[in-house]
Formats: structure tokens, C-alpha cells, sequence
């Protein structure tokens, strides 16, 4: 495996990627070391890599001082190139998103986000606890990216721009130094129980002086590494807090293991009673083990989101026409918008695209969570991330980058995550308080038993400050939150905000648009009417009409050039009158096709006022007139019937007529409906409703905005225009409406389960902190004891991986 010469990182197998310093071709990682390695170059500061001293570990610094090389390096993160590669552009200036190390718990997440709202131009720092991701906007004219890295590393983490390749190792090199720690932990639980076991027993075994002596020296020796390796991150933790003045759990877990090993270790040397040696060692496997399990299921719900990243291709087969046509395999950050590509049975589509060759079904259930392959003609748009699955084509490129729906439906679900809902803000507070609730509760109790039992006060202390952390109390909201978001994502439906699940369950109505909501905003032909001696039949008629609109890109052409027909026209002499129609030749004769009032004057064919209708016309005399109707979507039937049922009010507001609205409605069993409805009108009837229905609206096109806006919850079809995805709260990729009665069920499911976790860790602190305190807890016992609380917790949020059936 080839190390990264930038950051000392593997090299992961699918990448190749590379600089040129000191002229020699180096091997990088990923993007992010490669911009900033080849800024290095550009600005003549090759020499940095000939000087540096630390590579793959950040050295330690005491708080506000980083060493010289860290700073140099953290300074070029300022270079405005290096800039737009690692970050993106937003209206409140710029966003980014870090890959923290270090964090513990929530308390860490919330001081990493309360020091960097502090700083001049930062306006949001939001910290997802499961994946260790922070998103900062900020504008860098008033506070560089250098301070606000440079912020994070003074309060004891470590900090990098987000990158998922060395994000993914990054987690994986964590599990496997977790691993190591539990490994050697366990182990000196063994050989400390081991040299424990005789003490216990001791005058019972006959066991002389010199033996008890020698035991405890062996307890201490296996003990001293696991106290230095293993207990390390608690003793880290430790110090930044004492520097930083805020307390986390690492506070009474050091103060625990600590105390009792340097209480273990005076007692060796003075001849005291009672060592605890193994009941430190113990006491270190349980947090560990607890800790390592409860972090693989957390990433572990946070894995779909990242696998979103790595689906596209690094290269991808372009072809060229200039002077012969020619293909040649280049990388992906190579391609430009309107080149056009070849993708194989079997290949992702690396850029969204428009199908300028060939046919095939592509599966697009990395965005939308529809299982079955959909089959894609010329003409139609391919997204980035799908899979091409039986016939090669050769797609026109029309967005790259950041610019694909993939990289928005990241961005947005990356702001769902790093937005937090008031349940998970209020335990993070009592969480906070907590801590140093129990490290008064702990002296209380400590002074109390030092005159009641002064051997025992010290241990029964220890058990206090064990039992009694606060981490389950901590995991409870963010693992359930993660656990329901993932779920959601992979059936399709994605959460834009962080407030969503905790609305949705006091949602009392949900009102729909009507034309690309309930409808899928496709016209149809419904029926042709022929003019009384007229030569034409319906055959002609059509294939004259199909002539004329094909020259149209109105949504009512649409209808007509979908038709398969058997006799094809072709129209010359095209005239389009804005909002009226199209007239044009079709075989020498003037045709005209629109309104009644432009196509034909005179009109034997009676009009039918209530019907969306258009008229073929020749010499001002109407010949034709077609009927058209929208089609519903399908499973809106079920989704306003299963709504109906979980006692949700149904509405339509609507622009279109009151026919159409009245036939979709009885149709659908609406509970009430609304036509003829402007924009503005959808905007004073949401408002004049009462705020504590927390109305939900569903719509997809840019006149729905505003009102999108304006909702408690807002939710767009995945077909809707990028205006009102970008509003919306929720986006349902599959277009599926079924599944926001499934989102109302999951919403309740997630309430009641986070209602469970903080019940139940606020239940366990409060019933084991009498036990502990009046000295009927062994610290092993209050490890365990702790341990299992915060699993119980994080495997309770696992229940909300899978999505209930309708």
C-alpha cells in the first residue's frame, strides 16, 4: 500500500492522484491533499517537505499554540484556489465541511460549536456527532479558514478538510486503534484478576508477606500500560476539558481511573490494606468495550450517506468528433460540460446527461430507493450514480461536480445532519450540567463516608463518578436521528432539516398541489371530436396537429408528441403566437392549432367550458377539437387513503379550474379542495390556519416556492424544479407519495423511541445513584453498569433502521 507524501496516509487502491515536488511525481490520497500539495509547488515552498518533522500524527500543543509546521500548513488553506477546491460557495459566504478527531461525546460537539460561533464572520458550525463531520460557514474576509482550523486545534481536536476516501480510513484506522486498546485492556484484566485473586483470599490461602508484596508490584506492572494506552483518550479528554473550562464525560471517568490507580499505587508502597489494580483494568475494558460498540452501530447508520460519495467513477470513455470520431479514457475532473461520454453495461453514470444515443434500463436506487431499473430512450436525462444495466449509450453532459443532483441531495443531506432538533439540544444542555452535577454529588458523598467508613470512602466514591455518567443520556437523540434519517434516505426519501421528524409528529394537515403533485403534469389526449363534413378523420387530424407542436415546447405538445403514429407530417412556415397557439403548412395548407378564439373563428365543434381543450383549425373553420386531461401519480390513491386513516387532513389548493380540481378530488376522497388558487392565494390561506396544525405542503413547481417557504414542513416531489427542492424540508426522490404516510409513521416511531432512550437514562442515573452512593455498587459493577446503559440506548435507535409497511 503507497503512503500519501502529503499527509502519510494510505493510498487507497482506486485512486491516482499525484504531484510533482522537487521533481519527483509524489502519490496523494485524495483531492484535498492534492490541492494543497500543488499550492505548496506554485508558491515556491517545495522546501516545506524537506523540513517538516511530523507527518501522520499532529504533534501535542498546549492551548493557542500550534507548532511552526502546523501553522504553515494550516495557512495554505487561505490560498483562494486552494479555497474554492475544499469549499463552496453559499449566499452567507462560504461552507465547508471538517473531519474532527477527538470527539467523545456531545459535550465535545457542543464546545467545538460554541467556540467557533465566537469568531468574527462565522455564521453557522454545526457538528454531526455520529459521523464526526463539522459544516462551517463563514466569510474568509473576516475570519480566514486558517483561524477557524487553527480554533478547533487549540481546543484539543484535530481538524482537516472532509474528504470520503481519507474519511473512510480515517474511520477505519479509529476502529482498529479502538480495537487495540480494548485488547490490551482485557488482557491486563486477566493478569491483574489473575495477581488479585490471591490478595482476596489472602490469610484464607496461607499466603506469607513477601508473596502479597510481589503480587501487588505484578498488578501494578500490568496495570501501568493499560492505564497509558488504553485509558489515554479519557485522560486527553480530561485535560482539554480542565483547559477549556467545560466538563464532558471524560471528567469523572479520568478522575475514577485515575484516583484509583494512584491510590492503588500509594497503598503498594506505604503497606496499605487494599489495592485495586484489577478493578481498574476492569473497570477500562467495560468504558471501552461499551464505547467501541456503541461507535461501530453509530457509523454504522451513518454509512448510506457516505456510500452516496464513492458510487461515482474516477474515469470515464469520451468521445471526440472533430475530425474523425475517436474515444479516449480520461479522469472525471477532466470532463466539460457538453462532452459527450460512453457508459458500458454494468458502468456508473459519472455526470447527470441527456441520452443522445442508444436505449437501456438504468437503476437509479442509489437516489431514489426504487429497486427496479427504469428504462431510458433517447432523449430522456440520466443522473450521476445511476447504473447503466443492459445496453451502452453515449450521453450529452449537462452537470458536473457540484452541480449533479447527487452532490445537491449531499449538500442537503448534509445540512439535515448537521442540524440539531430541540430534543437533541435540550439533552446535550442537561447533559452538560449533569457532569457537574455528579462531581459535586461525588465530593458530598466522599466527605459523608470519610467519617462514616474512612477505607471505604475513596472506592465508593470511584463508583459514584462511574455510574453515574451521563452518555447514554447523550446518545440518546443523535442516534435515533441518525438511525430514522437513513432509513428514510435509502427508501427514497430525504430530509433537508433537522426539525423535520420532531414537526411531523404534531402535523395535523397536509395540502397538496395539484398539476406535478398529485397529478405527474403530463397531458394526455382524452378524445378527438371531427367538424361535420370534414374530410379529415381522427388519423389526419392528429398526425397534422403532431406536425405543428412539434415545434413547440409547451407542456401541451407534450401530448401530441408522444403519440405513436403511423403517418408522419411535416410543418413549414412555423408562426408561434405566445399564449395562443402555433400555425404553420403542413402539405401546401395553413393550418393553425390553439385557444378557440386564435384557431378558429367559426366553430361547429361545442366548446366544453369545464375541459381543458385546444382546436385544429384550416381557413378560420375549426376541423378538430382534443380534449386533454392530466394523469394522476400513480400511488396517490393509496398515499391520501393511508393519510386519511392515520387521521390527517387532506386538502388541494390549485391554479388550475374547478373541474379538473373537482374531479381529482372525488377521485382521490380529498377532504377539501380548492381551485383557481394564485400563488399569493396559497400563501394567505397557509397563513390564515392555525400554527399549531404544523401544516405540511407538497408541491413541485416554481410557483410553489413562496409557499414552500412559508410551511411548518414543506415537502417536494423529486421531480419538481431545483427551486423548490432547494426550499423544501423534505424531498421525495422515489416520487412516491406513498411514502409520506411512511414518513408519519417513522416521525411517531422516532419520537416514541427517543422518548424510550431519554426515559430510560435519565431512569438508570437516578436508580443507580442511590445504590452507588450508599456504598452497595463495586466500581466493576458501576463500569458494567454504565456500559450497558449507553448500549441499550444506541441499539434501541438501531430498531428505526427499517421503514414499517402500509
Amino acid at each position: 500500500m503507497t503512503d500519501c507524501f502529503h499527509c502519510g496516509q494510505d493510498v487507497p487502491k482506486n485512486i491516482d492522484l499525484s504531484v510533482k515536488i522537487n521533481n519527483q511525481v509524489q502519490p496523494m490520497c485524495c483531492p484535498g491533499c492534492q490541492a494543497v500539495a500543488q499550492a505548496i509547488v506554485d508558491s515556491g515552498n517545495e522546501s516545506f517537505y524537506t523540513y517538516r518533522t511530523d507527518l501522520n500524527e499532529t504533534p501535542e500543543f498546549t492551548l493557542g499554540q500550534l507548532p511552526p509546521s502546523v501553522s504553515e500548513e494550516l495557512a495554505l488553506y487561505d490560498n483562494p484556489d486552494v479555497l474554492k477546491e475544499l469549499g463552496q460557495q453559499v449566499e452567507s459566504g462560504q461552507r465547508i465541511q471538517l473531519m474532527i478527531e477527538g470527539i467523545t461525546c456531545a459535550a465535545c460537539a457542543w464546545l467545538i460549536e460554541q467556540q467557533l460561533q465566537r469568531l468574527p464572520g462565522v455564521k453557522e458550525a454545526n457538528l454531526n456527532l455520529t459521523q464526526h463531520r463539522l459544516s462551517v460557514t463563514w466569510e474568509q474576509n473576516q475570519t480566514p479558514l486558517r483561524q477557524v482550523i487553527e480554533t478547533i486545534y487549540s481546543l484539543g481536536f484535530k481538524a482537516q478538510p472532509f474528504e470520503t476516501d481519507t474519511f473512510q480510513q480515517q474511520l477505519e484506522e479509529e476502529q482498529k486503534r479502538a480495537l487495540r486498546r480494548v485488547l490490551l485492556a482485557g488482557l491486563g484484566t486477566m493478569q491483574a484478576m489473575m495477581f488479585a485473586v490471591p490478595l482476596y483470599i489472602g490469610e484464607l490461602a496461607g499466603i506469607l508477606e513477601k508473596f502479597e508484596l510481589y503480587f501487588r508490584f505484578a498488578g501494578m506492572a500490568i496495570t501501568t500500560p493499560v492505564i497509558l494506552i488504553s485509558a489515554r483518550p479519557f485522560f486527553k479528554g480530561f485535560i482539554r476539558d480542565i483547559k477549556t473550562k467545560h466538563l464532558t464525560m471524560d471528567v469523572p471517568v479520568s478522575i475514577a481511573i485515575g484516583g484509583a490507580f494512584i491510590a492503588s499505587i500509594y497503598s503498594t508502597f506505604v503497606g496499605g490494606e487494599e489495592v485495586y489494580f484489577d478493578s481498574v483494568c476492569m473497570f477500562t475494558f467495560f468504558l471501552l468495550v461499551g464505547r467501541y460498540f456503541e461507535t461501530r452501530a453509530r457509523l454504522r447508520t451513518g454509512e448510506a450517506g457516505n456510500q452516496l460519495n464513492n458510487v461515482l467513477p474516477r474515469s470515464v470513455t469520451r468521445i471526440t468528433t472533430d475530425d474523425e470520431k475517436s474515444e479516449a479514457v480520461i479522469p472525471v475532473n477532466q470532463l466539460n460540460i457538453g462532452d459527450r461520454i460512453r457508459v458500458l453495461p454494468g458502468a456508473t453514470i459519472a455526470a447527470d446527461g441527456i441520452i443522445q444515443t442508444g436505449h437501456s434500463s438504468v437503476d437509479e436506487s442509489i437516489m431514489t430507493g426504487e429497486f427496479l431499473p427504469i428504462h431510458k430512450d433517447t432523449g430522456d436525462q440520466v443522473l450521476a450514480g445511476s447504473l447503466n444495466v443492459e445496453n451502452p449509450i453515449e450521453i450529452e453532459v449537462t452537470a458536473l461536480g457540484d452541480n449533479t443532483q447527487l452532490s445537491t441531495v449531499m449538500s442537503l443531506l448534509d445540512r439535515a445532519e448537521s442540524e440539531k432538533p430541540r430534543m437533541a439540544i435540550m439533552a446535550d444542555v442537561i447533559a452538560q450540567y449533569f457532569v457537574g452535577a455528579v462531581l459535586i454529588l461525588a465530593a458530598i458523598v466522599f466527605t459523608a463516608w470519610y467519617f462514616i467508613d474512612t477505607d471505604r470512602a475513596f472506592w465508593i466514591t470511584l463508583s459514584v463518578l462511574v455510574a453515574t455518567c451521563p452518555c447514554a443520556l447523550s446518545l440518546a437523540t443523535p442516534t435515533a436521528l441518525t438511525a430514522a434519517t437513513g432509513a428514510l434516505r435509502k427508501a427514497g426519501v430525504l430530509i433537508t432539516r433537522g426539525h423535520v421528524l420532531e414537526s411531523l409528529t404534531q402535523s395535523k394537515r397536509i395540502i397538496f398541489d395539484k398539476t406535478g403533485t398529485l397529478t405527474l403534469g403530463q397531458l394526455s389526449i382524452e378524445s378527438v371530436s371531427i367538424a361535420p363534413e370534414t374530410e379529415l378523420d381522427q388519423t389526419e387530424a392528429l398526425a397534422i396537429a403532431s406536425a405543428l407542436e412539434s415545434h413547440s415546447q409547451h407542456p401541451i405538445a407534450n401530448a401530441f408528441q408522444a403519440l405513436s403514429l403511423e403517418k408522419r407530417y411535416v410543418a413549414e412556415d412555423i408562426n408561434m403566437v405566445v399564449g395562443q397557439g402555433i400555425e404553420g403548412k403542413v402539405n401546401g395548407q395553413l393550418y393553425r392549432i390553439g385557444h378557440q378564439g386564435f384557431a378558429a373563428i367559426d366553430s361547429e365543434l361545442n366548446p366544453d367550458e369545464q375541459r381543458q381543450q385546444i382546436f385544429l383549425s384550416a381557413d378560420d373553420k375549426a376541423i378538430a377539437r382534443f380534449v386533454l386531461s392530466d394523469q394522476l401519480r400513480p400511488g396517490s390513491q393509496h398515499a391520501v387513503s393511508s393519510l386519511n386513516q392515520q387521521g390527517i387532513i387532506t386538502e388541494m389548493l390549485s391554479g388550475d379550474h374547478s373541474y379538473q380540481v373537482e374531479k381529482i378530488a372525488k377521485e382521490l376522497k380529498l377532504q377539501k379542495a380548492q381551485g383557481s388558487i394564485s400563488p399569493q392565494g396559497k400563501l394567505d390561506y397557509l397563513s390564515g390556519l392555525n400554527n399549531q396544525d404544523h401544516s405540511i405542503m407538497v408541491g413541485d413547481g416554481i410557483n410553489d416556492v413562496p409557499v414552500l417557504a412559508r410551511a411548518p414542513i414543506s415537502i417536494a416531489v423529486g421531480s419538481a424544479s431545483d427551486l423548490a427542492k432547494t426550499h423544501a424540508d423534505v424531498i421525495l426522490l422515489n416520487q412516491n407519495l406513498k411514502t409520506i404516510a411512511q414518513l408519519l409513521q417513522h416521525a411517531r416511531k422516532a419520537k416514541r423511541i427517543i422518548r424510550q432512550n431519554l426515559s430510560w437514562a435519565l431512569l438508570y442515573n437516578t436508580s443507580v445513584l442511590p445504590l452507588a452512593a450508599a456504598g452497595l455498587l463495586p466500581p466493576w459493577a458501576a463500569a458494567i453498569g454504565m456500559s450497558a446503559s449507553s448500549l441499550i440506548v444506541v441499539f434501541n435507535a438501531l430498531r428505526l433502521n427499517s421503514l414499517a409497511k402500509l
